[in-house]
């Protein structure tokens, strides 16, 4: 009876098929990623060609009222005017970038804050429990509710948008790096207290780094809620930005102007994950890819 080879069991081992170089699986792996990504790809586009297909055909048929929930053809000729011929309250750029600006300092706000006390409060189980309560019970506000307080005390300028905003963001991020530092290995940081690393020196190349994983992950969730919190404190009351926009176009009865600003909206928080996406990448460059994502990636 014949056996496998030493160089047969190792090829297998190895992941390689016996008679192919490395040089080739390399070529193989590299053809099956690109076969998979043109996949998902096709499957992504096919979804929305026939979600769009589909929602014209049923609104010329009659099947679905337009009146009521727009028409594709007619949210892209309503795209095209608002960013040739702008709004009442200013070109169509002008209220895009308002939005944007609102969302971004109050996610650099709330993300800022939410790492902060999350890893304050995740290393002193004393200050936890004190804070603990308060911050469940400010959780539980209807953010609704906050953002007319913010309207009230702030005006209808930027700053009640910004806090909003601000307010989501430092929620998610609070509680995944919160948990993110619970989870450090206490072996990990014994060993560097009995080396002699300072409290702050801890923090920085232990605590930080292992919880980094849970706040990355949260960002991705936490933009959203940023450009959430900015349209909601919009359409309470604001001068200009997209909330704004949407709040008009439902007041005339428009549902193709406000398709039209959420297709905006869409793309907006899709180029912002990539961002984040990218910015994940080169932040945990030195951990090494789960075998998932490197056999998923896309």
């Amino acid at each position: 009876m014949s056996t496998a080879s030493p160089s047969t069991a190792t090829a297998s081992v190895d992941g390689v098929a016996a008679g192919q170089t490395p040089s080739d699986a390399a070529k193989s792996a590299r053809r099956a990623a690109l076969n998979r990504k043109l996949s998902v790809w096709g499957a992504r586009i096919g979804l929305a060609v026939v979600i769009i297909g589909g929602w014209q055909a049923f609104t010329t048929w009659g099947i679905v009222d337009p009146f009521f929930f727009g028409q594709p053809s007619g949210i892209w000729s309503r795209l095209i005017d608002l960013f040739q011929n702008g709004t009442e309250f200013g070109s169509f750029y002008e209220n895009i970038w308002v939005t944007i600006e609102e969302a971004l300092l109050g996610f650099a706000v709330g993300a800022v804050s939410g790492v902060i006390l999350g890893v304050l409060l995740g290393q002193s189980r004393f200050l936890a429990d004190v804070l603990g309560p308060y911050i469940k019970i400010v959780n539980a506000i209807p953010r609704i509710v906050l953002g007319a307080i913010f309207v009230v005390a702030f005006g209808i300028g930027a700053t009640p948008k910004i806090l909003l905003a601000a307010v989501l963001v430092f929620f998610v991020v609070f509680f995944n790096a919160f948990q993110g530092v619970r989870e450090v290995d206490r072996n990990i940081l014994a060993n560097a207290k009995v080396l002699g690393a300072s409290q702050l020196q801890i923090v920085r190349h232990v605590v930080v780094p292992s919880a980094l994983t849970w706040i990355i992950a949260s960002l991705h969730t936490a933009f959203g809620f940023a450009i959430v919190g900015a349209l909601v404190g919009e359409v309470l009351g604001a001068q200009q930005g997209l909330g704004l926009v949407i709040k008009t176009a439902q007041n005339n009865f428009d549902p193709n102007g406000v398709f039209a600003t959420m297709l905006v909206i869409a793309v907006l928080v899709l180029v912002a994950e990539s961002l984040i996406s990218r910015l994940e990448r080169r932040l945990l460059s030195w951990r090494p890819p789960a075998p998932s994502e490197a056999a998923n990636s896309i």
